[in-house]
C-alpha cells in the first residue's frame, strides 16, 4: 500500500512540474513578444522629446521667446497666468507666418531656420531644431494666430485639431498656450509653487531683456502688470534690470580682436555678492550656461575676489557662428568652442584687463561721483626700494623712544620712496627753495623742524598748489586716524586710505610678480626658527619641498616631530614665522604644490600678504604715509586690497561743504 501512495504522489508532481515548465514558457514568449521591436506613434515621439525641451512653463517662454526674436519682433508682450501653467501668451510685430505654412509648424523637425549641414554648422538665429512647438502641442493646449504683412486679415490654427479659421489680429504672431501638462499629470506632480514658476518665467525673460535692450519687452501675470522695459540701450537695459547698486559699481569692458569681441559691463571687486545671481553670459547674443566662460571670468576676479563672494556681470562675447557648436542640447543652454583654450583666454584677459584698467579709480564719494584715476606708473618714476614693514620704515618709536610725531623730518633723505617735495612742502610752509630737485638740503644750522612743531598755515592761504596732481593722484598725507587710517588731500580734496588694506595689495602684487619670475628673494635666518609639527606636516615638507622653495621656504625636517625654518621670502622675515609654515603647509595638504602654484596661488599670496601687511594701531610718520600713497600710485589694482575691500574714499570739496552745509 505504501509503495502504491509513493508512486502516485510521484506521478502528481511529475505532472506539477511539467505544467509549470509550460507556464513558464508561454510567459516568455508572450514577454517576448511584448518586447518585440515596434515604432512609437508620433505623439508619444513628441512628449518624449518635450521631456528634454519643455521642462517648466519658463522653458515654453524661452523657445516662444526666441521663435519671435529670429522672426525680427521689436515689441513682445507676454501675459502669464498662475505662473505659466493655466496659460501663457506671447504676442510679436514680427514678420508672421503664412498661412499655408501653419500646418508645418506644428511638425517635428519643420524649421525655417536651417536647409543644409553646413547651416547647421553656422547657425546665426536662436532657433534651428525645428522641435519646439512640436513638444509644447504634445503636452499642452497650443493655439497659433499669425499674419504677415501681404495677408488681409490673420489666421487661427489649434494645434489639437489641425484646424485653421480667420482671425482678428495685426502683423505679426501671438501663440498661446494652455493647460500645460494637461495630458500628463505625472510631469505636471513635478512643478513647484506658482510664484516660483513665475520666478523662473521672470528669469528667462530678464535674460532676453538683457540680450536685445532694442526689443520691448511687457509683462502681465494674472492680469496685473509685472514687468515693462521701453527699447532702449544696453548700459540703460542694465541699470534697469540689475538695480542702481550694479549702474553705480560696474566696469565698462569692450575688447576687440578681429573676428572676436568680448564687451558689456563686470561689476566692481567691492560690489561683489554672497550668491552668483546676477551672472550673465550671452554668446552671439544667446544667453549660456558654459563653464568654461564661468571660470574664465572666475579667474580674471582672482586678484580681487577672494572668498565665497561672487562677482556681478553682463557680459557679451560675439564670434563667427561656424567657431562655436550650439547643437549640443536641445535647451541650447550649453555651447562647445572650436578653440576653447583660445576662448578661454581671450575672454580671462579682456575682464582681467578691465579690472586693471580701471584699478585706480576711487570707490564712489558720497556724492556718487568717481576720483581721478590711478594708472600705474613706470618704475623710473619712483624709488626701486619698495613699501615694506621693515623696521626701518615702520617703526614706532626710534632707539631713544621719541615719539612718532617726532620720526617725520621733512628732508629727502629720511623719505623710503623718492618723489617731488615741492608739492609736499608747499602745504607745510617748508621754505626750501630747492625742494623737490636733487640738490634740495637742509641746512645743518637749521634743524628741521618735526610735525607737531610746524606753524599752522594762515587761514588766507590760498590752498596748496597741486597744478601737477595728476603725478600725485591721491595727494599728500596730513595725519593718521586712530593708527588705521592715513588721511591725505588732494586738488579734489580729502582722501581716506585704509593703510593695511593698501599696504597688503602692495606686499600681494610683489609676491605675485615674483612669483611669477620665479624671483622671489629669499632671507635665510641666521638661528633658524624651530616649531613642533604632525606627521602630515613632516610628510608635506618631505614631499613638497620644491614648491616651497619656488615659494621662498627652506624647511627642514628635524625629528619626526619637529621642522626648522632656515629661510623665508624677504618680504615676511618679519612676520610670525612658525604660523606663516603652518599656513602654507596646510594649504599644501589641502590642494597640493601643482594646484598651490596654479589655481590656488592667488589665495596663497593672498593670505602672506595679509599676515604681513602693516597692522592697525600702528604709527606710521608722514613720510612713511606718503611713500605708502606713491606705492599705491604705482601698484595695478590699488583701489582694493585682495579680498575685494576698498583701499581708498575720495571726500571732495563739495561733499564736505554738503556735510557743512556750507553755501547753502
Amino acid at each position: 500500500m505504501a509503495d502504491l501512495n509513493e508512486s502516485f504522489a510521484g506521478m502528481m508532481s511529475a505532472q506539477a512540474t511539467t505544467a509549470q515548465a509550460t507556464t513558464v514558457s508561454l510567459t516568455t514568449d508572450d514577454a517576448r513578444r511584448s518586447h518585440a521591436i515596434a515604432l512609437l506613434p508620433d505623439q508619444l515621439i513628441s512628449q518624449i522629446a518635450a521631456g528634454e525641451v519643455v521642462e517648466r512653463p519658463a522653458s515654453v517662454v524661452k523657445e516662444l521667446l526666441e521663435n519671435a526674436l529670429d522672426a525680427g519682433a521689436k515689441t513682445l508682450r507676454i501675459t502669464l497666468d498662475e505662473g505659466g501653467v493655466k496659460r501663457i501668451v506671447i504676442a510679436d510685430d514680427g514678420c508672421g507666418i503664412p498661412p499655408n505654412e501653419l500646418p508645418l509648424a506644428l511638425l517635428r523637425h519643420a524649421t525655417s531656420k536651417i536647409r543644409s549641414l553646413a547651416d547647421l554648422e553656422a547657425v546665426a538665429t536662436l532657433g534651428f531644431r525645428g522641435e519646439a512647438i512640436a513638444s509644447i502641442a504634445s503636452v499642452a493646449e497650443l493655439f497659433i494666430t499669425s499674419r504677415t504683412e501681404s495677408c488681409p486679415h490673420a489666421m487661427r490654427i489649434d494645434a489639437q485639431t489641425g484646424a485653421i479659421s480667420p482671425a482678428a489680429g495685426t502683423v505679426g504672431t501671438t501663440m498661446e498656450v494652455r493647460e500645460l501638462y494637461f495630458n500628463t499629470p505625472a510631469r505636471r506632480k513635478f512643478l513647484k509653487s506658482e510664484q516660483t514658476e513665475l520666478g523662473h518665467c521672470l528669469d528667462v525673460i530678464r535674460r532676453t531683456a538683457l540680450a536685445r535692450p532694442d526689443v520691448a519687452i511687457s509683462v502681465m501675470h494674472n492680469g496685473r502688470a509685472v514687468e515693462h522695459w521701453n527699447a532702449t540701450d544696453p548700459q540703460t537695459r542694465v541699470a534697469k534690470i540689475l538695480g542702481e547698486v550694479f549702474e553705480t559699481a560696474h566696469l565698462p569692458l569692450d575688447e576687440r580682436a578681429g573676428s572676436l569681441a568680448v564687451y558689456g559691463c563686470a561689476g566692481r571687486p567691492t560690489a561683489s555678492r554672497d550668491r552668483a545671481n546676477q551672472q550673465y553670459f550671452f554668446v552671439n547674443r544667446r544667453f549660456v550656461r558654459d563653464k568654461l566662460l564661468t571660470h574664465a571670468v572666475r579667474t580674471a576676479y582672482e586678484d580681487v575676489l577672494h572668498g565665497n563672494r561672487y562677482p556681478a556681470y553682463v557680459l557679451f562675447l560675439d564670434l563667427p557662428p561656424e567657431s562655436v557648436d550650439v547643437n549640443v542640447h536641445p535647451s541650447k543652454i550649453e555651447v562647445r568652442f572650436r578653440d576653447s583654450r583660445s576662448i578661454h583666454q581671450y575672454v580671462f584677459h579682456a575682464v582681467q584687463r578691465a579690472l586693471a584698467r580701471h584699478a585706480g579709480a576711487s570707490p564712489e564719494t558720497t556724492s556718487g561721483g568717481h576720483a581721478a584715476q590711478l594708472q600705474p606708473t613706470g618704475a623710473t618714476s619712483f624709488s626701486a626700494k619698495p613699501f615694506t614693514s621693515t623696521p626701518e620704515s615702520l617703526n614706532l618709536k626710534s632707539e631713544n623712544g621719541t615719539n612718532w610725531m617726532r620720526q617725520s623730518r621733512m628732508t629727502q633723505g629720511t623719505l623710503p620712496v623718492a618723489q617731488p617735495l615741492a608739492l609736499y612742502d608747499a602745504l607745510f610752509g617748508r621754505k626750501d627753495s630747492g625742494a623737490g630737485t636733487p640738490n634740495a638740503t637742509t641746512r645743518a644750522e637749521e634743524p628741521a623742524m618735526t610735525y607737531a612743531e610746524q606753524p599752522a598755515p594762515a587761514y588766507e592761504a590760498p590752498p596748496a598748489p597741486l597744478g601737477h596732481a595728476d603725478d600725485q593722484p591721491l595727494g599728500f598725507a596730513i595725519g593718521q586716524l586712530h593708527g588705521i587710517y592715513v588721511l591725505a588731500q588732494n586738488t579734489r580734496g580729502l582722501v581716506l586710505v585704509d593703510m593695511h588694506a593698501a599696504h597688503e595689495r602692495i606686499l600681494y602684487e610683489q609676491f605675485k610678480h615674483a612669483l611669477a619670475d620665479r624671483a622671489i628673494a629669499v632671507q635665510p635666518l641666521l638661528i633658524p626658527v624651530s616649531m613642533t609639527a604632525e606627521p602630515v606636516e613632516i610628510g608635506i615638507v618631505e614631499e613638497e619641498r620644491e614648491t616651497l622653495a619656488v615659494l621662498g621656504f627652506d624647511l627642514a625636517v628635524l625629528s619626526p616631530t619637529s621642522i626648522a625654518i632656515r629661510a623665508v621670502p624677504a618680504l615676511l622675515k618679519d612676520a610670525d614665522l612658525q604660523s606663516l609654515a603652518r599656513l602654507v603647509l596646510a594649504d599644501l595638504q589641502a590642494y597640493g604644490g601643482s594646484r598651490v602654484l596654479t589655481e590656488r596661488q592667488h589665495e596663497l599670496l593672498g593670505t602672506l600678504a595679509c599676515h604681513n601687511a602693516v597692522r592697525a594701531n600702528r604709527r606710521l610718520t608722514l613720510d612713511e604715509m606718503n611713500a605708502l600713497l606713491r606705492q599705491m600710485e604705482a601698484t595695478e589694482r590699488a583701489d582694493q586690497c585682495n579680498h575685494g575691500r576698498p583701499t581708498w574714499f575720495q571726500l571732495t570739496l563739495a561733499d564736505l561743504d554738503r556735510l557743512f552745509m556750507r553755501g547753502q
